[in-house]
């Protein structure tokens, strides 16, 4: 079951993740940041564009708010300047932590259902699953990150969740 307890640290984990990679990728030149590494999505810059996109994508669903535009495969460039893009996470690390202290307790067979871009049909699965997906992709991403930062020389932080301040 996910309770609210769960969903509050996980999004204070996130919160406290995004800060420190965005602290050691802003040690880094422009260049450093856009330059391919081999990801999945290529870069620093563009993995943590697709991180803000799926993050987007996946409050839509569970806050009813906006959508962002493109798919997947535009989901690098969703956010095209750094400037923009630590805003941006900023923003949505903040409505991610508003959300999570609002969350109430959910039975185990709530569903949720969307329109999935990346299979092209409508989709139900457990709201549980999808919330345990959505922090999931975060560490995913953010652990490519973590890797590429460290290859380029900048220094991400600890990364265990037990490690996490009680004031992240």
């Amino acid at each position: 079951m996910i309770t609210p307890d769960y969903v509050q640290m996980m999004a204070r984990y996130n919160r406290w993740q995004n800060q420190a990679v965005l602290s050691a990728a802003s040690t880094l030149s422009p260049d450093d940041r856009i330059t391919d590494r081999g990801a999945f999505f290529g870069s620093i810059h563009a993995t943590l564009s697709h991180l803000l996109w799926g993050d987007n994508i996946w409050m839509s669903r569970f806050d009813g708010g906006a959508a962002p535009r493109g798919g997947i495969a535009d989901s690098s460039e969703f956010a095209p300047d750094w400037a923009g893009l630590k805003a941006a996470r900023g923003a949505m690390d903040d409505r991610i932590i508003a959300w999570a202290k609002a969350f109430q307790p959910i039975p185990p067979e709530t569903l949720l259902a969307w329109h999935s871009g990346a299979l092209g049909r409508a989709v139900e699965k457990p709201l549980a699953l999808c919330i345990t997906h959505f922090f999931n992709h975060q560490t995913h991403h953010r652990g490519q990150v973590h890797a590429m930062l460290t290859a380029a020389g900048a220094r991400p932080g600890d990364t265990d969740l037990f490690i996490m301040p009680e004031a992240a």
